[in-house]
């Protein structure tokens, strides 16, 4: 169908994003010890960020040749993007709620 016409190269956009950014993101954040102690917080930015490169990525790829474009011109992997997406936005807010309930303590010593 494509024949000679040229293409992006989707998997290196995919390593680059996925792969090298998402890793430095995870990683600046894994390091900062306020964020560790909130539970969801690293999961919900990976599954966020993930989700989101996927969904970048997705508009350089042809479609599914059996699926094509769907709903609003989204094609499958977008659409199977954003209940990542959404569930790494919650697992974020729930972290920072989470953290911000809990009592403070003061160590001493």
């Amino acid at each position: 169908m494509t024949g000679d016409l040229p293409r992006h190269p989707s998997q290196l956009y995919e390593a680059f994003l996925e792969g090298l950014v998402l890793f430095a993101i995870l990683a600046v954040l894994a390091h900062r010890p306020s964020l560790r102690r909130r539970p969801g917080i690293i999961t919900g930015v990976f599954l966020l960020g993930y989700g989101l490169s996927r969904i970048t990525v997705e508009l350089f790829r042809m479609p599914d040749p059996q699926l094509g474009f769907l709903y609003g011109g989204l094609t499958m992997g977008q659409i199977l993007s954003l209940p990542m997406v959404l569930l790494g936005i919650l697992l974020v807010l729930w972290g920072q709620y989470r953290s911000s309930r809990e009592p403070r303590t003061n160590a001493v010593g």
